[in-house]
């Protein structure tokens, strides 16, 4: 990168940093963001403002090869805080890059260790607890809000 590119991308740069410090991110947010503005200027020799739609699908690219998705992630989220924030454009982070949303199953336990677990409970207030939420099939959060009155319609 020439001199006059370098003293823009400081610039840029500088503002970056400045406009993460006012919204209020999280040193760590500011410190991944930056960091991402910074690898894509290494990874091109050139500021970022003079990147193309293609450069940037190239260069992720080259990062879904080589990081996790998480990382790919942060920057992408760093260079779309750039772009918006900083040289004021817009960027279509969906038709560059997108990375795949995982699902997964929550575990569900078999009636053996089921068994088990109840068994292993001494205390009757807590295996009664345990019986009630299995057997009505209530999620941890509404076996915690259970009233008497939720069970017991008399009273």
């Amino acid at each position: 990168m020439n001199k006059a590119q370098q003293k823009k991308f400081d610039s840029l740069y500088q503002e970056h940093l400045t406009t993460l410090t006012l919204q209020g991110k999280s040193d760590s947010t500011i410190s991944a963001y930056c960091y991402a503005a910074r690898r894509i200027t290494q990874y091109f020799d050139r500021c970022p403002d003079r990147l193309t739609n293609s450069d940037l699908k190239e260069y992720f690219a080259n990062r879904v090869k080589t990081n996790s998705w998480s990382a790919v992630k942060i920057d992408r989220c760093g260079l779309q805080h750039f772009y918006k924030h900083v040289l004021g454009k817009q960027w279509r982070w969906v038709d560059i890059i997108k990375p795949p949303q995982v699902r997964t199953l929550p575990d569900i336990l078999t009636p053996s260790e089921i068994e088990l677990i109840i068994n292993s409970t001494q205390e009757l207030r807590y295996k009664t607890y345990i019986l009630v939420v299995y057997s009505i099939g209530l999620r941890l959060g509404e076996g915690l809000n259970l009233k008497i009155g939720d069970i017991d319609k008399n009273e």
